[in-house]
């Protein structure tokens, strides 16, 4: 299955690295790291990752949409909307993190779906479409194809229900990573120990953990 990244200027780095994570302990997933036109797209920490053209990805694979910095930009970008509704409608499954439902709701993706986002900029995400059901009191929505969450740890959690969803309990039984031969530690490490500790933070169980939607 071609997990498809769909990359912007000024992408949230862990809301990418946090699912690349886990979808790369998954054996059967293809993982792909796209652009509009291509080439390096740099996230808002600086780190800078080579594209390729959604003219060479595989439309009907999985799409997963970061949040970041860059999402209130592209909201008024005619063309990017366009082109994100049309890869919408073509995935098998869209998936988005923290700030990225924003851009799925601005292009009428999300139009009668339920839906979340960051909570810490939930209300500017709400302003983007009144067209969308969206829920405030939960770190990840799955509605349909449709997987949308708050910020990186849920997205982390989120990936783990999509892979659960698809694939049963056992795909989702994800190990953190071990050192390497060299005795040094994967970057990759980072989002692991982010998710461990935030969710450990005590306010996370007053937040029902998912809602699912035929």
């Amino acid at each position: 299955m071609d997990i498809n990244f769909l990359l912007f200027e000024q992408f949230e780095t862990l809301d990418l690295f946090g699912p690349v994570e886990i979808c790369g302990h998954h054996p059967d997933f293809q993982l792909h790291y796209i652009s509009q036109n291509g080439g390096l797209v740099t996230s808002a920490q600086g780190v800078r990752i080579d594209t390729k053209s959604q003219q060479d990805m595989n439309v009907s694979g999985v799409l997963v949409i970061p949040g970041g910095a860059g999402t209130r930009t592209l909201i008024k970008d005619t063309p990017f909307l366009k082109n994100l509704r049309r890869l919408s409608e073509d995935a098998s499954f869209v998936l988005s993190v923290c700030t990225g439902s924003a851009l799925l709701a601005r292009c009428g993706a999300l139009e009668g779906k339920r839906a979340t986002s960051n909570k810490r900029a939930f209300d500017w995400v709400v302003s983007t479409s009144d067209k969308v059901h969206w829920i405030r009191k939960a770190r990840w929505v799955h509605d349909g194809k449709f997987y949308t969450s708050s910020g990186i740890s849920a997205g982390m959690d989120m990936t783990l229900g999509f892979i659960r969803d698809r694939f049963g309990a056992n795909a989702a039984d994800v190990s953190p990573p071990v050192w390497n031969t060299y005795g040094t530690k994967t970057l990759i490490l980072i989002s692991w120990y982010i998710r461990t500790i935030l969710c450990s933070i005590p306010y996370i169980p007053i937040i029902p953990n998912r809602f699912s939607f035929p």
